[in-house]
């Protein structure tokens, strides 16, 4: 079963809006064949492994870590395959919790005669899958909050230079990030600030790049944005409210960007009618870079899922205009937003804080 996980961890970032799953064969103690569900659309984890093995496949045991499926969708159902191909054992890790598998592929496999075990490292194939699991039980992306920061929970000095705050190595790994997600967000003042490219840009060159969403409730960003401009690379989403003046508007439009209109309340969008909407264009992982004001939205109305705080070994000072997060209305210590099952790494010479807010995503 570590197997499969590793061999589902090779699609990240490929699989959404599908699932990361990997698979192996055993038979007589040997491994006859293993797969990878590598993109949408391809061959799911299961034939892959199937097409590995070959004649040998027949008595074996299919080791999976998510549930097969059992309906049609971009490819055929992996039961029937499984079934057909004489397989005799299935464990799986963890069930599906999608509303068209949800138990009834294992419900199938055990019908045709074969026996299945469940819950082997389920828990780890919870956590691998955790983007698809808040996907498909609740309509939203999973959210990533992503902020680099002094010391002294910094974004920018006081003159407002943000560049660049955390080092190399730190921008590096929000290459990768971005590499992973299926969306990045910024605020239109962040845009207007900083003129960000928000793209993927990996060491190799092949990195993908995510669709660029930017908050901009009275439609007031620069039409000259690098991230508007002509042959930039990746798709660019700007989100504006019903109330937005229409001839702003309509020059975004003819800036070669898509415009999404969402209702607002005086230029303001609530955060989850962003993420439905999202969530609706099956945008299943999203990556909130910035700045203040949409970190402390998303964290106030309770959509973030996970932070991830780069900080840098410089104090800045200042006053609260660059602080990374604004008022939250906590009046206790006891009130704050606490992370969970924290973690902390040196990268270069900064730290990297990750951790879990909300509650919205399950884990086993």
């Amino acid at each position: 079963m570590m197997m499969a996980l590793e061999l589902a961890e090779r699609g990240r970032g490929r699989t959404s809006p599908n699932p990361m799953v990997g698979a192996v064969l055993v038979r007589d103690g040997e491994v006859v064949g293993r797969g990878y569900h590598a993109r949408a659309g391809d061959d799911h984890a299961e034939i892959v492994a199937l097409k590995d093995a070959g004649e040998r496949v027949r008595g074996a045991t299919l080791y999976v870590n998510l549930e097969p499926c059992c309906h049609h969708g971009r490819t055929p159902p992996c039961v029937d395959a499984v079934v057909e191909a004489g397989v005799k054992r299935a464990v799986v890790a963890m069930v599906d919790p999608s509303d068209k598998v949800d138990g009834k592929g294992i419900a199938e496999l055990r019908q045709a005669g074969i026996d299945v075990e469940v819950g082997l490292l389920a828990e780890e194939a919870d956590r691998l899958n955790e983007v698809f699991i808040k996907y498909v039980t609740t309509g939203r992306p999973f959210v990533f909050l992503k902020v680099a920061m002094s010391l002294d929970g910094r974004i920018a000095t006081g003159t407002g230079d943000s560049k660049w705050i955390t080092c190399e190595e730190s921008r590096a790994r929000v290459h990768q990030l971005r590499d992973q997600v299926d969306a990045v967000l910024v605020g239109c003042g962040t845009v207007a600030e900083d003129d960000p490219e928000l793209t993927t840009r990996l060491p190799d060159g092949d990195g993908k790049n995510p669709v660029r969403v930017i908050l901009d409730g009275k439609a007031n960003m620069p039409i000259d944005a690098r991230v508007l401009a002509e042959g930039s690379a990746g798709v660019s989403w700007v989100v504006v409210g019903e109330s937005a003046e229409s001839d702003r508007v309509e020059k975004l439009r003819e800036s070669g960007a898509e415009v999404v209109v969402l209702a607002d309340s005086d230029g303001r969008i609530d955060f989850d009618v962003v993420l439905r909407e999202l969530g609706r264009r099956e945008i299943t992982s999203l990556l909130i870079e910035g700045g203040k004001g949409v970190f402390t939205e998303a964290l106030r109305s309770g959509s973030v899922d996970k932070v991830l705080a780069f900080v840098a070994p410089v104090i800045l000072g200042g006053d609260g205009r660059f602080s990374a997060v604004g008022e939250l209305g906590v009046e206790e210590i006891s009130d704050g937003l606490k992370l969970r099952d924290v973690s902390v790494k040196r990268i270069g010479d900064d730290v990297l804080i990750e951790g879990y807010v909300s509650d919205v995503h399950r884990h086993s």
